[in-house]
């Protein structure tokens, strides 16, 4: 075997293994350097799933840095910000200073239990992030997935930060990643069992609030990705250009679901460029 198969078979292994092995490779590789998390369980909330971790930058400095709040994904349904620290100190590496919030979860919650509680961890970081060297003016979301409806309802729907004594405006822009934004009927398990007792099911789609003044927005989408079609980010994205707004349409070619966001851990950015180009899309925009 010659030393490209072999680094192709280990980048394929690699890619197989889930968020949880993921961090602890991620952490590995950096071998104590790079970015750190700074606060590990803070409540946002009474429950034992609204806690955040805080990944900033080694070094510090005067100057606050701008915010990014990363929602994964998993059907709303699983998940844990202790699996997702490779995303938190993938953006703190590139200069943000990251939260990684849990989120209460089916069946302990249906919707919109999960966006209320994305609602109440922006609360908290609005009111905390300063300490930590953010800089709450400067405040993105980010998400994969699950986690991409959640990032893009909280930017686009503004009465979940209302209703949390948030303005909505303080996301300041949104990188979101395969994420379900227009998936009525609901036709799967997990669909049903997130939104079915809804009475009123357009209200649970990111693309029923597409508006002129939405805050930017970075959709991303893998062209194999069949747990969530890329149709989903192009119909928002055609849905916010026909209201007057002007979103960012990316394509994969030959990327699947879990792609886009495996190309946030370190050991696998050369598959995938979501790091560099959702970081410099929220750069821009949060300045």
């Amino acid at each position: 075997m010659n030393r490209r198969f072999l680094l192709a078979a280990l980048l394929a292994t690699l890619a197989g293994c889930g968020p949880a092995t993921l961090s602890t490779l991620d952490g590995a590789a950096r071998l104590g350097g790079g970015p750190a998390r700074v606060a590990s369980a803070i409540p946002y909330g009474d429950g034992p799933r609204q806690r955040l971790d805080v990944y900033a930058p080694r070094g510090g400095g005067a100057a606050r840095r701008p915010v990014v709040v990363f929602f994964y994904g998993g059907g709303w349904s699983a998940g844990s910000r202790g699996a997702y620290a490779f995303a938190g100190r993938a953006y703190a590496g590139e200069g943000f200073v990251a939260v990684v919030p849990d989120y209460r979860l089916v069946p302990e919650v249906r919707f919109p239990g999960f966006v209320q509680d994305g609602a109440a961890a922006l609360r908290w970081v609005r009111e905390n992030i300063a300490r930590y060297g953010g800089d709450p003016a400067r405040v993105t979301v980010a998400g994969h997935s699950a986690g991409a409806h959640i990032a893009a309802l909280l930017a686009l729907d503004p009465r979940w930060l209302r209703e949390a004594g948030v303005d909505p405006r303080v996301v300041r822009a949104g990188a979101l990643m395969a994420g379900p934004y227009d998936f009525l009927p609901f036709d799967d398990a997990r669909s049903l069992a997130a939104f079915g007792g809804w009475p009123r099911p357009a209200e649970t789609q990111p693309i029923t609030y597409a508006r002129r003044d939405a805050p930017p927005l970075w959709l991303a989408t893998g062209t194999t990705d069949t747990t969530v079609r890329p149709r989903n980010s192009e119909a928002l994205a055609a849905r916010l250009r026909a209201a007057g707004a002007s979103p960012t349409l990316k394509f994969y070619p030959g990327r699947g679901h879990a792609d886009l966001v495996i190309g946030l851990a370190r050991p696998l950015r050369g598959r995938v460029a979501t790091l560099a180009d959702s970081a410099a899309f929220l750069r821009e925009h949060s300045r």
